[in-house]
């Protein structure tokens, strides 16, 4: 492990984390020794990998225009899948509601006649 890496690691800052991955990318370490030597698991660093790598696959395009068209997209779309559930939801209460309706009309006839036979 790196002489930067200090072993009592308290908190997992961004700068601790990208030193730690560097170091695997470059292999002075691996992920089963950086997991021994500090206390995050094997598949926590692998996440942390995991993110670094998108993260330069981002860095790394021609033109950020096309990563904020990527997230406005992502946006756009999420935001029409909320609203389409949000309406399906309010139109499940309402037919929820006619049925409720429905019912209590149907069972009241139903009373009145039982009550009168009696």
């Amino acid at each position: 492990m790196s002489m930067t890496m200090d072993d009592s690691i308290k908190r997992w800052t961004a700068k601790r984390k990208t030193a730690l991955v560097v170091e695997i990318i470059q292999g002075k370490t691996t992920v089963a020794e950086a997991s021994r030597a500090h206390d995050p698991s094997p598949s926590e660093i692998e996440g942390w990998v995991d993110d670094a790598k998108r993260g330069m696959e981002n860095a790394l395009r021609a033109n950020l225009l096309e990563i904020r068209e990527q997230y406005e997209k992502q946006l756009k779309d999420l935001q029409e899948a909320y609203g389409e559930a949000m309406l399906e939801l309010r139109a499940r209460k309402k037919l929820a509601a006619l049925m409720e309706r429905e019912d209590r009309a149907m069972v009241a006839p139903m009373v009145r006649e039982t009550m009168a036979r009696n």
